[in-house]
């Protein structure tokens, strides 16, 4: 059955809303609340039909239900001040007053029922890390045949989240036991023990293939996120693969987030390693000295708690590296030897665990001096997990340091591509400074650099970096004021510090970078 009113087309049997043929996004209570008023357009829905036919029987807060209302309003244009389509009425309910036609879809479905799914036999406690359930997505191709398909593409993102050691996956059997039925996406939650829920649908059309996929936190109902990806079947098992790669990555950083943010809601007093390594993360984000000091401590405590949490390891290692390069250091030997201590310690205690390889092996390269054991390390890191950013951006800057300008480049504009919101935003900038620079385009090279300065005026490399590509651009009218702002940074900043300071691996690019340093009036 298809419910028209206004340009809007309510299609039961796909479980789609449209607007002038286009998909309107909307998480499934909110289609079933929906679905629900505009089959009753009639009448006034009862709260208590609300709970029975959309939360099968439980009882939610008020809060929930208005949300959702608030929901559906948006989906079609509607608002709590309007209130063109979707009335309340006080202490009654809601009625859906909207001009409604029917007519028949491919095969008409029953009514929204509203008998509950059957209880759990009891509610799970969460895992103490981020858990997640995938879904089976709905086949909305008209073709039971084309089920292979979006099986397939579910069972691959479970393959590729489950290799993210910091997430709890509910195992693809479990999963797909809820194909075909009407599910309640907190009522999983509890039935599952998990936080998260992916769910999404298939939808195949000649040759075209657009999958839509919506995350949401199932202990609120909240909706995390909701994305649409489209592509051609020329190679079916290709386009899986890429989607299912798409997803993860948009959906990782997605936990990263609401996990941070819910771990800075928690009572300090009830903090497990997980939540200390969570909140390290979350100022290792913000970059600036006081805020890598506190970071540090906060994954000292993790590893005390988890002697064994490689990724903790990687984290404590990688500040001591940006401590070292922003000239932080108050024991330079001591914190170096501390640095390379704990980055050996991640990349052994994490060699399955990408994150620890990313950051161990990022510090490695600059505590150590190795930069081609990192790059290795950084590359294991992405066969890992391809869609983890920093493995991306950090191997992009020691490929610079390595001399492979034009490799470098390509990695940091594909993880721009990868993560376009990303809250380290100002290390993939001055991984193209330093790429540029090396390459010889000076101009470029002072646009990306001032660019990580906007983001973070306290990054020493790429003030560095800004004064040395203007004086190697003639640039004498902004030459004085770089150099200005990269004494007050580092007073103690030498040319001839500069070997100990950055592992820059061809003579070349270390005699540029000197004598633009030098040009810009540096002492020796």
């Amino acid at each position: 059955m298809q419910f028209v009113f206004e340009d809007y087309v309510l299609d039961q049997q796909r479980r789609e809303l449209t607007q002038r043929g286009q998909v309107v996004a909307i998480g499934p209570q909110v289609f079933d609340l929906l679905l629900l008023l505009v089959s009753n357009h009639e009448r006034v829905v009862s709260k208590d039909d609300l709970l029975q036919a959309v939360w099968s029987g439980r009882i939610v807060s008020e809060s929930t239900i208005t949300s959702h209302i608030n929901a559906v309003r948006k989906a079609i244009g509607d608002t709590g001040e309007q209130q063109r389509l979707v009335r309340t009425v006080p202490r009654k309910g809601y009625r859906f007053t909207g001009v409604i036609s029917r007519c028949e879809g491919l095969a008409d479905e029953p009514a929204l029922s509203a008998e509950p799914l059957p209880a759990p036999a009891a509610i799970l406690n969460l895992p103490d890390k981020p858990s997640i359930t995938v879904l089976p997505f709905h086949n909305l191709s008209g073709d039971p045949e084309q089920d292979y398909f979006a099986d397939g593409m579910v069972e691959d993102i479970i393959a590729a989240l489950s290799r993210l050691r910091w997430l709890f996956v509910i195992a693809r059997n479990t999963s797909f036991t809820y194909k075909g039925r009407v599910v309640d996406v907190q009522g999983i939650g509890q039935e599952l023990g998990v936080r998260y829920v992916l769910e999404g649908s298939v939808r195949k059309a000649g040759n075209k293939v657009r999958i839509t996929g919506q995350l949401i936190d199932a202990s609120s109902g909240t909706h995390l996120w909701a994305e649409r990806f489209e592509g051609l079947l020329d190679d079916i098992f290709d386009l899986q693969d890429r989607i299912a790669e798409s997803v993860v990555g948009a959906i990782a950083p997605q936990l990263e987030r609401a996990e941070i943010e819910r771990a800075k809601r928690k009572p300090t007093d009830s903090l497990d390693a997980y939540d200390y390594y969570l909140r390290g993360t979350a100022k290792l984000h913000n970059g600036t000295r006081e805020a890598i000091e506190q970071a540090l401590a906060l994954f000292y405590r993790a590893i005390e708690l988890d002697p064994e949490f490689a990724s903790a390891y990687g984290m404590a290692a990688w500040c001591h590296f940006w401590r070292k390069i922003n000239g932080w250091m108050s024991d330079r030997p001591r914190e170096i030897a501390e640095g390379t201590r704990l980055a050996r310690l991640a990349v052994v205690l994490g060699r399955d665990d990408a994150v620890a390889l990313t950051r161990g092996g990022h510090a490695l390269a600059h505590l150590a001096g190795d930069v081609d054991s990192g790059i290795a390390l950084l590359d294991r890191a992405r066969l890992l997990n391809p869609n983890l950013a920093p493995a991306w951006y950090l191997g992009g800057i020691l490929r610079a340091l390595r001399g492979e300008t034009e490799a470098a480049i390509d990695n940091l504009n594909h993880v721009v591509r990868l993560s376009p919101l990303d809250p380290e935003m100002f290390r993939m900038q001055v991984g193209m400074a330093l790429a540029h620079f090396f390459a010889g385009r000076f101009d470029i090279a002072a646009s990306w650099a001032e660019k990580a300065l906007g983001n973070l005026p306290s990054l020493l490399p790429a003030a560095a970096l800004l004064a040395a590509s203007y004086a190697h651009a003639g640039r004498q009218d902004k030459v004085e004021q770089a150099l200005q702002r990269l004494r007050a940074m580092d007073p103690t900043l030498r040319v001839s510090r500069l070997k100990e300071w950055l592992p820059i691996q061809q003579g070349e690019d270390f005699e540029r970078f000197a004598q633009g340093l030098r040009l810009a009036g540096l002492p020796e």
